[in-house]
């Protein structure tokens, strides 16, 4: 288990031993609802099982493995990270650009022209790089700023799930209602 394979993953020791078992058996692996699924820090604040099914549907995930996943689509176990650059597939946020891109904004235009979907961007960097917003996208892209003037980075990401979790359930409101001692927000529009 080389330093290649690390990169790839994301993980080390124990938990690229479990990766890779993982990342081995995906065909007919058992599946969990993505928001059942993911873990860490972010979804740990963000809690979506306090969540009501409706606030729920509406969490889309930039997935380095499956592309774009709704909250209650059938994830299974796996690790790969989006700014990995698997041979012969070169780094997963330009391969997945183009056709998650084209998804992302044909749902954000929403079934009529009249009324699109809001968008609240709180991805991360490397995750944002595989998407590249289009005029039919209404919405904003939020990053935490330390009180250094610097990206809040690892640090920001209990603040993210947070501010995630408000979000669905008082809207855009929860924005203007946020405060965090330790981050600021700057909120640009998307297009």
């Amino acid at each position: 288990m080389g330093g290649g394979t690390e990169k790839l993953l994301g993980v080390k020791g124990d938990h690229l031993t479990r990766a890779l078992s993982a990342n081995s058996s995906l065909l007919g692996a058992a599946t969990l609802p993505a928001w059942r699924r993911y873990t860490g820090v972010v979804w740990d604040h963000l809690d979506p099982a306090t969540l009501a099914a409706a606030e729920r549907r509406r969490i889309i995930v930039v997935s380095g493995l499956l592309g774009l996943v709704r909250a209650d689509d059938p994830v299974p176990d796996y690790r790969l990270k989006m700014g990995a650059n698997p041979k012969g597939v070169g780094k997963l946020s330009t391969w997945w650009r183009d056709d998650l891109s084209d998804a992302l904004n044909r749902h954000a235009a929403g079934r009529t022209a009249k009324q699109p979907r809001v968008v609240i961007d709180l991805l991360p960097n490397e995750h944002r790089a595989a998407w590249v917003p289009d005029d039919r996208v209404t919405g904003v892209s939020i990053e935490f700023i330390d009180p250094t003037g610097k990206p809040g980075g690892h640090f920001a990401k209990a603040a993210k799930g947070t501010l995630a979790a408000a979000i669905l359930r008082n809207g855009l409101a929860a924005v203007d209602r946020w405060k965090d001692d330790r981050f600021e927000l700057s909120v640009t529009p998307l297009s």
